[in-house]
């Protein structure tokens, strides 16, 4: 199991891009969370195995149809089980 902490920016709030962090991350069967930051970004945090976790950070480099992602961003990094609930939207 590994854990990634994340920080999206660009234009990812307004245009569900926590919904579909949600889901994707669900798809991939992802422990973790995603909510907006004031400053107009976007924070994640999962945990899994190491060739979902690319997934999903691949995944966040796209977005949904009307997101606009200018960089990914590692916070921090680490490897354990940190992160056990299921995905959640975090407000």
């Amino acid at each position: 199991m590994k854990s990634v902490h994340l920080l999206v920016t660009g234009r990812v709030q307004g245009v569900g891009f926590r919904w579909f962090v949600r889901q994707k991350a669900r798809e991939l069967r992802l422990a973790g969370w995603v909510m907006n930051r004031g400053d107009g970004s976007v924070e994640v945090a999962a945990s899994g195995e190491a060739d979902d976790l690319e997934r999903l950070e691949k995944a966040l480099r796209k977005g949904p149809p009307g997101a606009s992602v200018t960089d990914v961003t590692p916070i921090a990094e680490g490897s354990g089980g940190e992160l056990n609930a299921p995905f959640e939207i975090r407000r």
